[in-house]
């Protein structure tokens, strides 16, 4: 699918001249990257996005993403978002769609794990990545669990594997709210 077409959704939602978010465009080269963004929003959730096929891959995970392997975190696939994603932090206004604040949570590159390019693995609803971020490195899987019927969402488990990265007692998503890019939190934007 072209990246216009898988945009559409997005553009769709928003009106990007009073949103204040990114409009698309931007093309990278290199390792695929990927970023969490800290959205405080209507709820709190945090934003996972994967550099897949020309677009951010999305899903809004709520509690936000663990480092320990026994915790399996809702991970729920929101719409794709354009490159520009990866560095945006800032406040959409009230009252147009994700209304609130938005910070770099984490970012870095990904490698695909799996067997088969990431776009077979997301269509297939298991994709394995390996994370190179400031926050969260080593492995991860993303599962779906439910498809979504119609316009429903579908529901994923963000699952982190047992490996170098993994810190039973680590808990970055509460205990880390600043951006790794400007160190600002939420509430300061």
């Amino acid at each position: 699918m072209a990246r216009k077409e898988r945009l559409r959704e997005y553009h769709r939602k928003r009106d990007l001249r009073r949103s204040g978010e990114p409009a698309g465009g931007r093309r990278r080269d290199g390792a695929p990257a990927f970023v969490v963004q800290r959205h405080e929003a209507s709820t709190s959730h945090f934003d996972l996005r994967l550099e897949i096929d020309g677009v951010l891959v999305s899903w809004s995970v709520p509690k936000g993403p663990a480092t320990d392997p026994a915790q399996r975190r809702l991970a729920v696939r929101t719409e794709d978002h354009p490159l520009d994603y990866l560095e945006f932090e800032g406040r959409i206004r009230e009252g147009e769609y994700g209304g609130g604040t938005v910070v770099v949570w984490d970012v870095g590159s990904f490698d695909n794990l799996t067997e088969e390019p990431a776009e077979r693995a997301l269509e297939r609803g298991h994709l394995r990545v390996r994370l190179h971020g400031h926050r969260l490195c080593g492995a991860y899987s993303l599962v779906r669990t439910r498809m979504g019927a119609d316009r429903g969402q579908e529901q994923w488990l963000l699952v982190k594997k047992n490996d170098e990265g993994a810190d039973r007692r680590r808990e970055p998503a509460r205990t880390q709210p600043e951006s790794v890019l400007t160190g600002r939190r939420n509430d300061e934007l």
